[in-house]
This record gives structure tokens, sequence and C-alpha cells, in this order.
């Protein structure tokens, strides 16, 4: 028996190759614009302030710096933390408030303890670091808090 084709199997075709071309184009107009050395975790449709990219910066190193206790080594921060004070937020004034810069100068001293401490109090003191989050966030900004519960 032959496959009989028919008017609408070739415009079915046809549009499913133009839908893959307009795809590409899209995707491929979109990387040629933007700078190879700015790293883009975009998941904010209006784009992502300073602030909420270094935040995602400091999640991956405190899980970085979980791994280290867990494996007995003295957790050490690869970033500056200190860039929250200065750093562009998405709604300024919330980080201009008095709950965040006091929020955030507690997360300071934490991750100053931590890298300071001795290493057989550094599971105690990650949780530390890791509870200011989670309250700083319980203040301001709750959309992260089931991101960091996975540091405890």
């Amino acid at each position: 028996m032959f496959y009989h084709r028919t008017p609408f199997h070739s415009f079915a075709i046809l549009g499913l190759i133009a839908l893959a071309v307009y795809g590409l184009s899209c995707t491929t107009e979109a990387s040629a614009n933007e700078d190879p050395s700015v790293k883009k975790a975009s998941l904010n449709p209006n784009g992502d302030s300073e602030l909420a990219l270094l935040m995602r910066a400091m999640y991956d190193d405190a899980a970085q710096m979980k791994a280290a206790i867990e494996r007995g080594e003295q957790p050490a921060p690869s970033i500056d933390h200190e860039k929250m004070l200065t750093a562009h937020a998405t709604e300024p004034e919330k980080a201009a408030s008095e709950t965040y810069q006091t929020w955030a100068q507690t997360y300071l001293q934490m991750v100053k303890a931590l890298e300071t401490g001795e290493s057989e109090h550094a599971p105690e003191l990650f949780q530390n670091v890791v509870n200011t989050c989670m309250g700083c966030h319980s203040d301001l900004c709750p959309g992260p808090k089931m991101r960091i519960q996975h540091l405890y």
C-alpha cells in the first residue's frame, strides 16, 4: 500500500520548518546581542537587578561552603558578600530600608564568623548564616525562601 500525500501534509511540513527556522533565528539573534562575559540567569521577565543576581551567586557560594563543611573542610566565601549593601535592587526602597540594612549587617557578621570560626563549629555557624537569609527573606522578599530551604 502506498502512502498518499495530501496538500495538508505539505502545508504541515512547511509550517513545521518555518517554526523551526523562526525559533532558531530568535535564539541566534538574542545570543548575538549578549555580552559573553556577562553571566545571565534571568528568572524575571522584566530583567534581574544587580542585587537579585548577586543573591543567586550568594546562594551558590553558600552551597559550596555547605559542601566544604560536609567534607570536614574550613568554609570560605568565594565572592564579596558585602556588595549586598550597594547593589542595585529590584525594589530600591526595600534595600534602603532599616530592616534590610539590619539584616544585611547581621548576615555579613554571620559570614565573617563562619569564615574565621573554628571548623568544629562550622555547622552551627553555617546554620546561623542560613537562618539570617531566611529571616530577611521572611521580612522583605519571601519568594526565595523555598530555595534557601535547600541549604539546611
